[in-house]
């Protein structure tokens, strides 16, 4: 990026496009937009640099809201498009808008695959745990025994952990977000945005109509403290309302300690590192459930590794270099030639 690049002053508002926002009132896509807005802000980057690519879903209807360019693809390809994108223009920063039916259902194919290769570009999924756009029927990632339209007797099947497929699928990024934490969310975006690769965020999202309080276990103010864990690196994993409760490894489990009992102090307690190769930590920490753990949310896994769109590239110019066609002349008077008299 040029140094006038640099220079350039933007506030969250010039991120807003002239469309009405068409989402239910109460709706935590509201929050996670306004988020994105102000994130994109504070990067330092001009907008005609960045790319909103979606799916089919609520969610889905973000890039219209945003005043950058924008491709409102087809159900379950956002990833596909993506990777098309940014490996055609590694110049610019793609934002790829999906939700927890489109990414992980119809989609689940194209995800795994855009994490596995490492494309550079930036997922947000949006997890309600119903597919709202088409009114209320159970996504991959519904709890277990949850009545929907298309389960009135209550689901029979595990749902999707977004973090465990992801980490399963050679992930380097992974974040946790909640829609209405709004500094939270600009903090975890940033730290997307600056990832060389495929950032994954799983964003917490309420679905007003369809699925009210689905995280209200872990949001209420009174509880949310002693339920959730934002992890940040190099601080130890402490949490709760007195900021006495931490984590522990016990064998090979994540164990929940208060510390002053049983003459455990801070320095027994984890320190979160999301930059080292540590997977298995990494994984453990994902699959944290209320009530036995608190749920971990800020940036869980943050590794550096080659991406798929610089590998392209570095190949073609390779190719380039080596290849005795140089321009079109070259071309027209490679190979066997004869004149036509």
């Amino acid at each position: 990026m040029s140094t006038e690049e640099n220079k350039v002053v933007y506030t969250a508002k010039d991120f807003k496009s002239d469309q009405e926002v068409r989402w239910c009132p109460g709706c935590g896509d509201h929050a996670i937009l306004s988020s994105v807005q102000r994130t994109m802000a504070q990067l330092g980057i001009r907008r005609e640099k960045y790319a909103v690519i979606s799916g089919i879903g609520c969610s889905s209807r973000f890039p219209y809201y945003m005043a950058t360019y924008g491709f409102h693809g087809i159900h379950g390809r956002a990833a596909a498009i993506s990777t098309g994108v940014k490996t055609a223009n590694p110049d610019l920063s793609v934002w790829t808008i999906t939700g927890d039916g489109d990414a992980l259902a119809i989609g689940g194919n194209h995800l795994i695959h855009v994490v596995r290769r490492n494309v550079d570009i930036n997922l947000l999924l949006f997890n309600n745990r119903i597919y709202g756009l088409t009114k209320g029927q159970y996504s991959p990632t519904s709890v277990k025994g949850q009545v929907t339209k298309t389960s009135p007797y209550g689901t029979v099947e595990p749902p999707f952990n977004p973090g465990e497929l992801v980490i399963g699928a050679k992930g380097k990024f992974f974040a946790r977000t909640i829609d209405g934490d709004i500094k939270l969310s600009v903090e975890v975006f940033t730290e997307a945005a600056k990832h060389e690769g495929t950032s994954v965020v799983e964003i917490l999202q309420n679905c007003v109509i369809y699925n009210n309080g689905a995280y209200a276990d872990i949001t209420d103010r009174e509880h949310k403290e002693d339920r959730q864990i934002v992890l940040r690196d190099g601080e130890p994993m402490i949490f709760g309302k007195n900021r006495d409760k931490g984590l522990m490894l016990d064998g090979m489990q994540l164990k929940v300690v208060k510390i002053g009992e049983n003459g455990i102090t801070e320095k027994d307690i984890l320190v979160h590192d999301s930059k080292v190769n540590n997977p298995g930590l990494h994984m453990m920490l994902v699959n944290m459930k209320w009530p036995s753990h608190p749920v971990a949310v800020g940036v869980i896994r943050n590794v550096a590794a080659p991406t798929y769109d610089t590998a392209v590239h570095v190949q073609i110019d390779k190719i380039k270099e080596q290849s005795p066609i140089k321009n079109m002349t070259d071309l027209l008077h490679s190979g066997n030639t004869w004149v036509v008299k």
